[in-house]
């Protein structure tokens, strides 16, 4: 699986948690920033920066996904294996 389907396979997942996502670039803005993680009341929010590499997308989303049980969800096999390893502490790709 390339970077760019897992990463659709991971904003899909956090849709389905109702995690609302919002690409952003804001001119005054430093992307090294990149964007993270909240709960505004009783709803989800992922804010990342449009400019954010693939990788770092990834990596954001795999930290946000960390906080909910994910096992009555279902995703393909190489999703979940991507997100054990990552929970186990493995390396998931290089950086």
């Amino acid at each position: 699986m390339t970077h760019e389907e897992l990463l659709i396979q991971l904003e899909d997942l956090a849709s389905r948690l109702n995690i609302q996502i919002q690409y952003e670039a804001k001119r005054n803005e430093d992307p090294s920033t990149f964007g993270g993680f909240c709960r505004i009341g009783d709803q989800y929010r992922m804010i990342i920066h449009s400019k954010a590499s693939v990788r770092k997308k990834i990596e954001l989303f795999t930290e946000a996904l960390k906080r909910f049980d994910l096992d009555d969800f279902y995703m393909r096999p190489a999703l979940r294996e991507y997100l054990k390893r990552d929970m186990d502490g493995e390396k998931t790709f290089d950086r």
